[in-house]
């Protein structure tokens, strides 16, 4: 069986909305469930969300909103080895980043100073190549400052089928988070051959950067990690160069990543469908808001481009409820909890082990609810909740990547009485704990299953 699939972004449309109101508390053994009324708040947004599906199901976006800056070391010069065999000991180049010190196996590539960062706004994905004529046509459209062709897969690394992208280190780099974008090093390694991967999945799923690791697609190859580094885009975790990434069999310009900071996203993907090639689909990276005089609502940068990390969809309203349902609520708690005590591994999904965002997809389903399968797309799942609202059964987000400060990385559920279960990390089992409302809060979301359903599996178009 052919192992390398074409990359999917999931995502759902989202159109304007308003909460609903499902009457009458309802006893959930001690606990008291009580469903939320008419009036609560949701943000208003005017960007909809385009699902993207090709061969199989995938996930993407995440608000990828950095200030421009320009910090990057000198580059090495290059050298025209890339034999990767020997010692690989780690170079803690900065505070976020982990890298790994891949000189002494191979003279490191030059590679182009960073001079300033790129909010990644939309993301056009296709089976097969495009064509170069549609991606500089994209790049004329009035708005656009940038788009980047990729190659975008999803294929097996250390075991797990995860989202990769292949790129010219030197120039995707300024799409990546700060943190990401500035270190010089891992971009030079992943010129070099190696592979770079999310902060979570090098953390959570315990790789080693000192050994190779397995990667899978229709060839199978050993590299070696580049360093931890999150790129930002929700459900991509690892990151080679255009050679590698053809080397493995990934589709060669099948995807390309677009800035347009100050474009109307609405407009500019209108257009953009207009030259879509068959079975090729757009979505937003971003959460981009309506215009209005009141002030910035939580989460956003007062620019009409939602910060980094909102949890929240946008423009959710009553057209696209009702919220869970008491019958749901209770059996999308009831299977949390049966899960108690089960341990946490990266990328588990049930039963019986669970990351963060398998455990909650796994329990709704238990609910007959379907959801995506990474946070940062549950976190657009619904509207967003205030605290002074929050019900049992609502999903609550956190920043916890250091190398991508706005990316949303955990989700835990809402069980009230202040407190919450979660799958925390490797070493710990699903538990109850407090719930947490500090620094790396992002944000509470109350699900819609109608919205849910869209993120996780609707076609574009």
């Amino acid at each position: 069986m052919d192992t390398c699939v074409a990359f999917a972004a999931s995502y759902g449309e989202y159109w304007d909305r308003a909460a609903v109101m499902v009457p009458g508390p309802i006893a959930e053994g001690s606990k008291q469930v009580r469903m939320r009324g008419a009036r609560r708040s949701v943000l208003t947004f005017g960007a909809g969300l385009a699902v993207l599906t090709t061969t199989a199901a995938g996930n993407v976006p995440a608000a990828l909103a950095a200030p421009r800056t320009g910090l990057d070391p000198a580059p090495v010069p290059p050298g025209a080895g890339s034999d990767l065999a020997g010692p690989v000991a780690l170079r803690p180049e900065s505070q976020a980043i982990a890298v790994t010190d891949l000189s002494r196996s191979s003279r490191l590539p030059m590679i182009a100073p960073l001079h300033g960062l790129l909010q990644a706004d939309l993301l056009v994905v296709a089976p097969t190549t495009l064509r170069s004529d549609f991606a500089a046509a994209v790049r004329r459209m009035r708005g656009v400052v940038a788009a980047q062709q990729v190659d975008a897969a999803r294929i097996q690394v250390n075991g797990k089928f995860t989202a990769m992208l292949g790129v010219d280190p030197s120039t995707f780099r300024a799409f990546a988070p700060k943190q990401t974008a500035q270190s010089a090093r891992l971009w030079q390694n992943v010129a070099t051959g190696a592979v770079a991967v999310s902060y979570t999945m090098g953390k959570l799923d315990k790789l080693p950067l000192d050994r190779r690791v397995r990667v899978v697609g229709r060839h199978a190859k050993e590299l070696p990690v580049a360093g931890f580094g999150t790129v930002g885009i929700a459900g991509v975790d690892a990151v080679v160069s255009d050679a590698v990434a053809r080397s493995l069999g990934i589709p060669a310009g099948n995807a390309i990543v677009i800035s347009a900071p100050h474009a109307d996203l609405n407009s500019l993907m209108k257009q953009i469908r207009k030259l879509l090639p068959r079975n090729a689909a757009i979505a937003p990276l971003v959460t981009q808001t309506a215009t209005s005089t009141a002030a910035p609502a939580a989460g956003t940068d007062g620019t009409g481009t939602a910060g980094a990390g909102a949890a929240g969809a946008s423009g959710v309203s009553s057209a696209d409820g009702p919220g869970l349902s008491r019958a749901e609520i209770i059996s999308f708690l009831a299977a949390a909890e049966s899960r108690l005590g089960l341990p946490y591994v990266w990328g588990g999904a049930g039963p019986s082990v669970f990351d963060c965002s398998g455990l909650v997809q796994w329990s709704l389903a238990r609910a007959g609810v379907i959801m995506p399968r990474v946070a940062a797309d549950q976190a657009r799942t619904g509207p967003q909740v205030p605290l002074s609202e929050l019900q049992p059964g609502d999903l609550l987000f956190y920043h916890t990547d250091p190398t991508a400060p706005g990316y949303i990385s955990h989700v835990a559920i809402y069980l009230g009485g202040g407190e919450m279960i979660q799958a925390p990390e490797p070493g710990l089992d699903v538990e109850i704990v407090p719930a947490d409302f500090g620094s790396e809060f992002a944000g509470a979301v109350a699900v819609y299953p109608r919205v849910a359903a869209a993120v996780a599996a609707n076609p574009a178009g």
